[in-house]
């Protein structure tokens, strides 16, 4: 859930499976948080080893979804594995003259990484507007060299009835897994809403 000028809420709406975390952004205390999804998500009572280095990695997602100032996020998290993927929507501030989809293209095709090899742009139709499907590969740090490899769909999409910009992206290190989590990028974009 998240405010904006003209518009009060996002929903998305997540596949019905317990392996989704909802993170709650407006928490204040999120540490406490952090160790009470973990105890209930891991059962801290079978593994409680696990349960801190849990807690560690949603506190982190969290931290980044408030800094990218995210609406709403959302963990794939398997209870017997780690976060495999994490997706947030977030409203991208830019003048009305750059809310179109050939703007949008050339400053997605002219976007500066670092990323590997080039960037899939796809216009596509979503219930909420226009959007431009952007699937590429990039280093989990500021550098190619030595970092882990993210792979990503991203939809920046052009709202029918609010003259705003959002991003609704899907992210994941679990290489292999591409052209499914691809197709979930896709239903959770087609899902999203504002009120």
């Amino acid at each position: 859930m998240g405010t904006a000028e003209n518009w009060r809420e996002c929903r998305v709406v997540l596949p019905p499976s317990a392996n989704w975390l909802v993170l709650d952004l407006a928490r204040r205390d999120p540490e406490t948080w952090a160790h009470e999804v973990s105890e209930q998500h891991i059962d801290g009572a079978s593994a409680p080893e696990r349960c801190g280095p849990f807690a560690e990695d949603l506190l982190w997602y969290w931290g980044a979804a408030v800094r990218q100032r995210a609406v709403c996020a959302a963990l794939l998290a398997p209870p017997a594995g780690e976060v495999m993927a994490s997706y947030t929507v977030r409203e991208v501030k830019a003048p009305p003259e750059a809310l179109s989809m050939d703007v949008l293209r050339a400053e997605m095709a002219r976007a500066e990484g670092p990323f590997f090899g080039q960037p899939v742009l796809t216009g596509v139709e979503l219930p909420l507007g226009s959007a431009l499907r952007v699937h590429r590969f990039e280093p989990t740090g500021p550098d190619i060299g030595g970092s882990a490899i993210l792979e990503g769909v991203a939809h920046y999409v052009l709202p029918r009835d609010y003259p705003t910009l959002l991003e609704c992206r899907l992210l994941w290190t679990t290489l292999g897994l591409g052209e499914e989590l691809g197709r979930l990028a896709d239903e959770l974009a087609r899902s999203v809403r504002l009120l």
